[in-house]
């Protein structure tokens, strides 16, 4: 049974069409990888699920619940949260602050000194346990991205929408984050991932949906979408480029 699913999303800005009936779905607990080039859809598509952008027409359900004319905020609290290509912390609060948003969003009527411990065990879980105190201000990209994620995690999440938060990492950082998404996986967190690092997603996706010019051009494993040629001529570049797709680092 879906956790997440969308049929016939269609959404255009000005007249241009970035998602052209998109259909797709996410099991609970699965991983899943959405990639294609730029301007294929795929940040639309997150924000549609998010309620940023509603849709123009389709249905969108989580866990039963229609989400294509709920408000962002109604949605985060269903148990979906995101993270942003530019990691957007509250730079007047400090990093614990800032999980205890998240906390205190996510699980409406928890205490304040229930909601800081709750944080300082997210930010422990992400690494970022000794940064609690400082503000946003002094931490590297990397971290700022671990902010991003803790803050999702406090809300007690469901469901995480991963947006390009892997760009730029070294080879050290890129298998940081190969194990974070298994520690994810093991608190029982189901991830659609937004991708452009092949490394990351033939590694730890169980499936792999493509869109290009807003459209599926291809669904299914990893092995798969690294043969479809499809996907080879939308998205890889050809085949040299499939083969390495698994070692490759983008």
């Amino acid at each position: 049974m879906s956790l997440l699913e969308g049929r016939g999303i269609t959404k255009s800005f000005g007249g241009l069409a970035a998602l052209a009936g998109v259909d797709f779905a996410v099991r609970e607990g699965e991983i899943v990888g959405l990639i294609g080039p730029n301007g294929a859809g795929k940040t639309t598509l997150i924000n549609a699920i998010t309620g940023v952008h509603r849709a123009d027409r389709g249905t969108l359900a989580f866990d039963g619940h229609e989400l294509t004319r709920l408000p962002p905020e109604r949605i985060a609290r269903l148990g979906i949260a995101r993270t942003f290509q530019i990691p957007q912390p509250f730079h007047t609060l400090s990093v614990l602050q800032n999980v205890m948003v998240g906390v205190v969003f996510g699980r409406r009527g928890t205490p304040m000194k229930a909601a800081a411990a709750e944080a300082r065990a997210v930010l422990d879980f992400v690494g970022l346990g000794d940064k609690a105190s400082l503000e946003p201000q002094s931490l590297t990209i990397v971290e700022l991205r671990r902010l991003e994620l803790a803050r999702a995690i406090g809300s007690g999440a469901r469901l995480l929408l991963l947006d390009e938060i892997h760009a730029g990492l070294t080879p050290r950082e890129l298998e940081d984050a190969i194990a974070m998404i298994g520690k994810l996986r093991e608190r029982g967190i189901t991830i659609l991932m937004v991708e452009h690092l092949m490394r990351i997603i033939m590694r730890v996706c169980e499936r792999i949906i493509v869109l290009d010019f807003g459209k599926n051009i291809a669904e299914g494993a990893p092995a798969e979408i690294a043969r479809n040629p499809d996907v080879i001529r939308a998205y890889l570049g050809g085949q040299p480029a499939i083969q390495g797709a698994s070692d490759a680092g983008g």
